[in-house]
């Protein structure tokens, strides 16, 4: 559990071991029971268990006259300290301390090992006791209980140096006992209520990604979006989404974080043995990503614990899902790694889903392709062909010379074009897997594919070698960014003419030598208020290369229409 004001204060020898007289509370009035069931009530209010730490930490320390206190609370291992909140020691004097206590060693560690009731007069005089860092307050007097949660130890809650130089007596005792005996049943309700507060974030979360992945939106909206929803649920630094890649190994698809990253296109090489668990589907956890070499690559190097989650759903792995946290940040809890299981299941099922709902989209689009080319095969072709013969016959039989030449004129145009319906015939049979690798035929055939449904052919133009300067990783992206540019122009434009150009001679404005592409319609352009997701994406796609996107007038008449520029070092 992760709380406000974790500043280290007792060192590892602040806990002691001693056996406490027995007793309940004293039988004499006691003018701080009053205060004591006031405190009870204090802490048994509210259900955020972050600040409730907090509470209980002051409201020991003014009941027995306490100047410090602090809760331990016991790791999952139940051998450290997952957290140490502390109340009496200011923001410098902490900061000046440094690191927490971790619970390994000392008396800290000792009260974690056999968690009763301790009280001392001197916590240095134990022979456990480990000493103080550098510029740590003094401190003699100490008073420590377990706080029990549903029966098992959550922490201890440590008292130190009682004001006047006194030591904790009795009173002191049993009043702790009894806060602390409220305290964990406080606790476990605000367990409870956070933990149902948890499950139905993630519920809500599963739901969001599932009721946009089956919304219509394209692949690359629907990964960005698991990203997104996975990194906000988790409480990460980073969402980042992994597919197989072509080479073998995992590829960055998606990448959602509060800083542009590089880490879009990065690929997790086969050999990797976290790659290997998790195509096998099996969920890794990482400590401290950054000191694994496990991964074999520099893709988590920034960042500390990890949860690496494969996208799986009925025995099939789409790719992974990772949520790391930054380096030094809590751990991730046993809660935390079951319902971010159960939410990459569910992502992985939705995937599946949308990808099913996109193959029969592909297939209908194929098969209507199919049909079209057959048409204008069987029947354009056939029917201008025989118009051909008749123009042909009509010009033997004519004779005015001018007659004649433009017959010919219109029989060598009719040649032309039909020569051009069988070349469109064969873009629309040609397959994904007959691609070429060239990038300026990977951007042509991308053109090609949108002038079906456009209903006319955009026109193209390349500038410098697009094929031999744009490397592997940019001209991927590039291509992609085509498709996003031209799905929107198709989907929300409204054009009847759309330009693509290629230029691999441009200088970025850093001086480095980059590759622009440009696709401008005359359409309705960019509403005021309208969504930008697909902008959003070029966006990040390019700034995760090191380059830049932005929109601008179109060409249609007094500059109607848009214009998407995306340019990025080759």
């Amino acid at each position: 559990m992760s709380v406000a004001r974790r500043s280290p204060v007792p060192g590892d020898g602040v806990a002691a071991a001693a056996t406490p007289p027995p007793g309940g509370l004293t039988g004499e009035p006691d003018a701080r029971v009053p205060r004591l069931l006031e405190a009870v009530r204090s802490v048994g209010s509210g259900l955020d268990p972050h600040s409730k730490l907090d509470r209980i930490c002051e409201t020991a320390a003014e009941l027995t006259d306490a100047r410090y206190a602090a809760i331990g609370v016991v790791d999952e291992s139940g051998e450290g300290l997952a957290d140490f909140v502390q109340y009496g020691v200011d923001e410098e004097t902490a900061r000046g301390i440094g690191r927490r206590p971790d619970g390994h060693k000392g008396l800290l560690g000792a009260l974690i090992r056999d968690p009763d009731p301790v009280r001392l007069a001197n916590l240095t005089d134990d022979p456990r006791s480990c000493g103080f860092p550098p510029g740590h307050p003094p401190m003699r007097s100490f008073l420590g209980v377990p706080i029990r949660v549903q029966g098992e130890i959550f922490g201890n809650l440590y008292l130190t140096e009682k004001r006047g130089g006194g030591t904790f007596d009795d009173d002191d005792l049993d009043m702790l006992r009894v806060l602390a005996t409220e305290a964990g049943i406080a606790i476990g309700n605000a367990r409870l209520y956070e933990a149902a507060q948890q499950r139905e974030r993630w519920i809500d979360g599963s739901v969001a990604v599932t009721t946009a992945l089956l919304a219509g939106g394209d692949a690359e909206d629907a990964l960005q979006i698991v990203a997104e929803q996975a990194r906000r649920l988790s409480g990460s630094a980073a969402g980042i989404v992994l597919l197989p890649a072509e080479e073998g190994g995992l590829e960055v698809v998606a990448v959602a974080s509060d800083h542009p990253s590089k880490a879009l296109g990065v690929i997790v090489p086969p050999e990797s043995e976290l790659a290997t668990e998790l195509r096998d589907g099996k969920p890794v956890f990482l400590a401290d990503a950054s000191a694994d070499p496990r991964l074999r690559t520099d893709l988590t190097q920034t960042y500390g614990p990890v949860m690496m989650l494969p996208l799986q759903s009925d025995g099939r792995v789409l790719g992974a899902l990772l949520t790391p946290r930054s380096r030094g940040g809590r751990q991730f809890t046993e809660s935390e790694r079951t319902v971010a299981t159960q939410f990459a299941s569910q992502a992985a099922l939705a995937l599946m889903m949308a990808e099913s709902r996109r193959d029969r989209e592909r297939l209908a689009v194929y098969e209507d392709r199919d049909r079209i080319a057959r048409d204008l095969h069987d029947l354009v072709i056939q029917r201008l062909f025989a118009t051909g013969m008749m123009l042909e016959s009509a010009q033997r039989r004519s004779n005015v010379p001018e007659v004649r030449r433009g017959v010919g004129t219109a029989v060598d145009e009719l040649d032309v074009t039909i020569q051009e319906i069988r070349t469109a015939i064969f873009a629309l049979r040609q397959g994904p897997a007959e691609t070429p690798s060239g990038l300026s035929t990977r951007v042509l055939r991308e053109i090609n594919m949108v002038a079906v449904p456009l209903g006319f052919h955009p026109g193209h133009r390349f500038t410098g070698p697009v094929d031999t300067l744009v490397g592997e990783l940019t001209g991927k992206n590039l291509v992609a960014a085509l498709r996003e540019a031209l799905s929107n122009a198709f989907r929300h434009a409204g054009a009847s003419r759309i330009e693509v150009s290629v230029d691999a001679d441009v200088l970025l404005p850093d001086g480095r030598p980059g590759v622009r592409l440009a696709v401008a319609d005359d359409g309705v352009g960019i509403p005021d208020g309208g969504r930008r997701s697909g902008l959003k994406n070029l966006g990040r796609r390019a700034e995760s290369l090191g380059g830049a996107s932005w929109y601008g007038p179109g060409i249609g008449e007094d500059g109607g229409g848009t214009t998407v520029v995306w340019q990025v070092p080759h």
